[in-house]
């Protein structure tokens, strides 16, 4: 008989302590918020929020050929990283669809990790080994032993800087966007990242499970110090939304393409790999549809999947991706892919709320940028 376990974050426990409320994300139990969402977006955009991310992927590819295996195996140049640098890309397949949308930060020469989303990480682990082929490169999965713990909001800089030596209070300070660096936080040994996923600015911290549960219950002290507070996947969705972020299953999928997705600039023809071809003759032909950012006048939220309409509520244009009651901006905004001749900002069209069409119009993205 095959036994299934559910994965669990090594947090789980102090999770329950908190009193969060959990919920199935790509097969792990995680929390949902502890309390009230809503207060936890504010406390993210107004202080801070601790955010528990062990159900994202990490697989670490090493060797001398590392950097090709990656430029052959992914849309960007990565063999081009600094090292300390990190670089978002896409995996994609043979037709140009979208496996995954990832990071990958370069820990050394020959040594680089990828971040991928938590319902994809086996996925983008088995194509990763199989691209490497030829390739004097390792690649391995090492996701099951690494929690990541993201602490993000104004404050975040000073929490972790109250948990660092004092040689390291600059290091944290000069950390650039997108880059990462070694440190000790908490008298524990970790990779800090700052890369962020809300708007705000942030740290990511990647520390083996062994050490998650000392290094979660010093970050929550200090955040909580300082307003902050626990956050769960329900802020960090509406938060992500607000910055204009991509969530892989909504606006990227198998069946999105880069180029609709507004994500062209990843993507570097002038090399090979998997999906160049696909992508040289899409990138030479204008996209039937184009992801747009949409916000309402009214008070009801668009919803994945519904369907945007003309400004008459007539003809069918377009499909939401994600919606919601913006926390910050009082108003409802939506990603959503519609017909290219629907892309220009200030066009008002309608979407199918229940039955009712509601009036929104088509805004850049993101709806909300830091001060």
């Amino acid at each position: 008989m095959t036994v299934t376990t559910t994965p669990t974050s090594p947090l789980l426990d102090e999770h329950g302590a908190l009193g969060a409320h959990f919920t199935d994300f790509a097969g792990w139990q995680m929390p949902l918020k502890y309390d009230s969402e809503l207060a936890e977006h504010h406390a993210v955009r107004k202080s801070a929020g601790l955010f528990d991310l062990s159900h994202m992927g990490e697989i670490a590819v090493t060797g001398t050929e590392s950097g090709a295996l990656l430029d052959y195996a992914l849309a960007g140049e990565l063999s081009k990283i600094g090292v300390g640098r990190a670089k978002y890309s896409l995996l994609c397949n043979a037709d140009g669809g979208v496996i995954d949308d990832l990071v990958v930060y370069r820990l050394a020469d020959e040594h680089f990790l990828v971040v991928a989303n938590a319902a994809n990480a086996p996925a983008v682990y088995r194509e990763l080994a199989a691209r490497a082929d030829g390739f004097s490169a390792n690649v391995d999965d090492q996701s099951a032993e690494t929690a990541l713990i993201a602490v993000q909001g104004p404050a975040a800089q000073n929490i972790v800087q109250s948990l660092v030596p004092a040689l390291q209070l600059e290091t944290v300070a000069e950390l650039k966007y997108y880059a990462v660096t070694r440190a000790v936080v908490a008298d524990i040994d970790v990779l800090l990242a700052r890369t962020g996923y809300t708007g705000e600015d942030g740290f990511e911290l990647y520390v083996p499970n062994a050490q998650s549960v000392a290094l979660w219950r010093a970050l929550l002290a200090a955040t909580t110090e300082r307003d902050g507070v626990p956050a769960g996947l329900a802020c960090r969705d509406t938060l992500r939304l607000e910055a204009g972020m991509a969530l892989y299953g909504h606006e990227l999928t198998l069946d999105t393409n880069p180029y609709e997705a507004g994500l062209g600039k990843v993507v570097r023809l002038n090399k090979e790999f998997v999906g160049r071809d696909a992508l040289q003759t899409l990138s030479e032909q204008a996209p039937q549809r184009v992801l747009i950012g949409l916000a309402g006048t009214g008070r009801r939220a668009a919803r994945a999947e519904y369907t945007v309409h003309d400004a008459t509520g007539g003809a069918a244009v377009g499909t939401i991706t994600s919606g919601a009651l913006s926390p910050t901006l009082g108003h409802p905004i939506a990603l959503a892919f519609v017909d290219i001749a629907f892309r220009e900002p200030g066009t008002e069209l309608t979407v199918d709320i229940r039955g009712k069409k509601e009036p929104f119009v088509v805004t850049p993205s993101p709806f909300y940028r830091r001060s």
